[in-house]
């Protein structure tokens, strides 16, 4: 049997997968706009990636985001683990958005499969970095979108190499086994870009955690503390002789506290250290390219094991000839 007639999951599979994404990604909108007070960028970054993740997202979503019960969010994303899992989040919602949106362009184009991952890469790390960093986050920054733009670029870049190793070797992979997968017009494809998605996030995670943990990437927040945009709260008054101690949160306009909890709208806050992006980071840089140096190497090795086990030289529209009697959606000509 030619690798490229070998199916990885039969039709049904891939409809009850999807009907379960459907479910899933209604569940966490709902959720998010009606009880869970998460930052509202974040909001819409959880349905993107619930989308491409389906029950599997949603299970992350219910240990780490979902408020377990009223006034307690800021407390239960505290954990660095879970900041870090909002960073992972937010770096899907952009670039695997860029990269499928691509991936899809492309799929009309019969383009090779070794040029294609390369067009994807540069079109996530561009929605990514250009969108879902820099514009969406320069309010929290409290900076100009010139500045957000050269302050997210290198932490986006070493995001979006872990990612997109992880994705390109997952499509690779799944396409070679089954060329349906390249074509848009596929279940297939959708699934494997599901699959490619997950294992991205796997991927990209302990970057990601590195990242928060050095205060280079945020990680989730609440809008009580900073505000439906995103933009911290102005500090309400208070009187002079208030207590400055771990209790106590100030908020102003230009900072946030790195790790301060108190009542603000009755509710208790809490501002995460994940969150304070106007404090400088505390990182040498030589560590930084370590680190990035790293996430090259990461790439490489995806590309490396997409070649390896994987066709590189195939394009879409010739699944027709390597399976004959199967019908293929968009097939050219």
């Amino acid at each position: 049997m030619n690798m490229h007639d070998t199916p990885w999951a039969p039709a049904w599979a891939l409809w009850i997968w999807f009907g379960l994404t459907l479910l899933s990604v209604a569940y966490v909108a709902w959720d998010l706009f009606t009880r869970t007070p998460e930052m509202k960028v974040m909001k819409w970054g959880w349905v993107l990636v619930l989308l491409y993740t389906g029950p599997v997202g949603l299970l992350i979503y219910w240990f780490s985001c979902r408020e377990p019960s009223p006034g307690t969010h800021e407390q239960f994303i505290a954990p660095l683990w879970k900041q870090a899992v909002g960073s992972t989040i937010h770096c899907a919602a952009g670039d695997a958005t860029g990269i499928i949106v691509a991936a899809v362009i492309t799929s009309f184009f019969s383009l090779r499969m070794g040029v294609d991952i390369w067009v994807e890469y540069v079109a996530g790390f561009a929605f990514g970095l250009l969108i879902f960093q820099a514009l969406f986050m320069k309010d929290m920054m409290g900076v100009s979108y010139g500045e957000a733009l050269r302050t997210s670029l290198l932490p986006e870049w070493m995001s979006m190499n872990a990612m997109m190793a992880g994705m390109l070797l997952t499509m690779v992979i799944l396409m070679t086994s089954d060329m349906r997968a390249m074509e848009a017009t596929s279940p297939w494809f959708w699934a494997s870009m599901s699959a490619a998605t997950l294992v991205g996030v796997v991927v990209a995670y302990p970057v990601n955690y590195w990242l928060v943990k050095n205060k280079l990437k945020h990680g989730m927040g609440t809008e009580r503390a900073l505000g439906h945009g995103g933009s911290p709260l102005q500090e309400e008054a208070a009187p002079a002789h208030m207590d400055h101690n771990k209790d106590t949160m100030r908020i102003s306009s230009n900072s946030l506290p790195t790790a301060s909890t108190a009542t603000h709208s009755g509710h208790n806050s809490t501002v995460l250290p994940g969150m304070n992006l106007n404090e400088e980071a505390q990182v040498s840089g030589w560590r930084k390219a370590f680190v990035t140096l790293l996430t090259v190497l990461m790439l490489a090795a995806g590309y490396y094991l997409a070649a390896r086990y994987g066709d590189l030289s195939m394009r879409p529209g010739e699944a027709m000839d390597e399976m004959p009697g199967m019908p293929m959606p968009g097939h050219r000509m």
